[in-house]
């Protein structure tokens, strides 16, 4: 497999960052993921956008434009022969001092890798478990809106969600409330109603995210941004999280409890699953 670093295109086993590259020691760093379909990167555009949000944010100079990026994506792709599959891009700081302080860092370290699908059995299709983690996201972390290779938080909560059985965590912020799952965005339905927590309370605004607040305009289906306590999920008439490698993942048990299937996430589900084929064609 090749990797896209640093404007070179090299097997994986020859891709190597400096041991004092700030990514590694510190998790300072953005990163995005995007899916491949039919050789084309969905919404690569507005992944980048975010990006470069966050770099801007960051105050890391990337060393290429989102058109160039958009290109050597493509040209990693072709290269690996990849038509279906997950990309990453990864932006770090780059190599610098021992300590917090930025100020001695050198030239940012910028990475792409294709990755496989997530298997997925097309006689039964892809259904989660949800738990609620004992980790909390900070209720107003500007951080929040942006991508960075700081996960830590994200691991935990995943990993006690998996020694539960489970297969995501559902992540609540510090004041209580239902902020996003370790991988995703959560959505739930309510009187038919889509409704999803409002971005600044610690929920990274997702690009899937998005695209389904899109599709919900344009099936005419009435959407809501709320705050929610995670006790009054229990009265959705759906749950569903968002993420760009799985797309939509209707979620079947919450908090050991059996959540019933909604017709409404199946259309939205229908709706982005030929979004992502027509964009692709």
């Amino acid at each position: 497999m090749l990797v896209f670093l640093n404007g070179k295109f090299l097997p994986e086993a020859e891709a190597v960052v400096p041991l004092n590259d700030r990514g590694f020691l510190l998790g300072d760093g953005l990163f995005e993921t995007m899916r491949v379909a039919n050789g084309k990167t969905f919404r690569c555009a507005q992944h980048l956008e975010r990006l470069a949000r966050g770099a801007d944010f960051l105050k890391i100079k990337p060393p290429f434009t989102p058109k160039e990026l958009e290109k050597f994506a493509a040209q990693l792709i072709e290269q690996n022969q990849t038509p279906e599959a997950i990309l990453r891009v990864t932006l770090t700081r780059g190599p610098g001092g021992r300590g917090y302080s930025p100020k001695n860092a050198g030239t940012p370290t910028l990475a792409m890798t294709l990755h496989p699908l997530p298997p997925q059995d097309a006689d039964e299709p892809l259904q989660w478990s949800l738990v609620t983690s004992s980790f909390r996201i900070p209720a107003s972390d500007a951080l929040s809106s942006f991508k960075t290779t700081s996960k830590l938080l994200n691991i935990m909560a995943r990993n006690d969600a998996e020694a539960q059985g489970a297969d995501e965590a559902l992540l609540l912020n510090t004041n209580g409330e239902v902020a996003e799952t370790a991988g995703g965005n959560l959505f739930w339905v309510y009187q038919d109603k889509i409704c999803t927590v409002p971005s600044g309370r610690g929920v990274l605004p997702g690009i899937t995210r998005a695209i389904v607040l899109e599709i919900c305009r344009s099936l005419g289906l009435e959407t809501n941004k709320r705050v929610i306590k995670p006790e009054h999920l229990r009265n959705a008439e759906g749950l569903f999280v968002t993420n760009s490698a799985l797309g939509i993942v209707p979620v079947a048990a919450f908090d050991g409890e059996p959540v019933a299937p909604s017709p409404l996430v199946d259309q939205i589900a229908s709706a982005y699953n030929e979004m992502l084929l027509r964009e692709s064609s």
